[in-house]
């Protein structure tokens, strides 16, 4: 897949599982220990919205510490909807892929910040889908995709703390289920 195909199925695939969350779902655990739903729709919020500024050339000092806190207001599946909308339209705008962006360790391509976006959305989306139990996580080619991309850099990110280590998974496992334990998570 390509990176902006690959990003706007990683968007469906959280935003599925946003869409999905029952009115009594908002303090659930989630895969991710540290984080309720609500907590973890809160995470994915401040992402979408750190993306115009960052690929408009804003630093991260620039940017400052406007997206701390609770972004989710009274309506959160509403402030997902805006902040995802106007993530989505700052990736597809011409040239958005062409330049770099300032990141937390440095200077990057544009396309390896998509990508670590894409791969959050993601495996975010199997997260939320798995705490409020919806069955739609990351389909079998954009896990591929992102396999190719990453598995090669996974080991080094658990000596950051990034994740948790791997789930062992059978030979036979398709490219979802082995992306979500490459990732530290349990599969269904």
């Amino acid at each position: 897949m390509e990176l902006l195909d690959a990003h706007g199925e990683a968007m469906a695939v959280f935003d599925r599982a946003v869409r999905a969350i029952e009115d009594d779902q908002w303090d659930t655990p989630t895969p991710c220990t540290e984080w309720s739903v609500r907590d973890l729709l809160n995470h994915l919020v401040v992402e979408q919205l750190w993306v115009p500024p960052l690929l408009d050339g804003a630093t991260i000092d620039q940017v400052g510490d406007r997206f701390e806190g609770d972004q989710l207001g009274s309506d959160p599946v509403a402030r997902w909807s805006a902040a995802s909308a106007a993530a989505r339209e700052a990736w597809t705008r011409p040239g958005a892929l062409d330049g770099r962006v300032h990141l937390s360790f440095g200077l990057a391509p544009a396309t390896e910040y998509g990508w670590q976006m894409t791969l959050d959305l993601a495996v975010h989306g199997w997260d939320m889908a798995t705490a409020v139990g919806s069955p739609d996580g990351p389909h079998d080619e954009l896990a591929r995709s992102l396999l190719d991309v990453f598995e090669p850099d996974i080991p080094s990110w658990r000596d950051s703390g990034l994740f948790a280590p791997p789930v062992a998974v059978g030979a036979d496992a398709g490219p979802a289920t082995r992306l979500i334990a490459l990732l530290g998570r349990q599969p269904a």
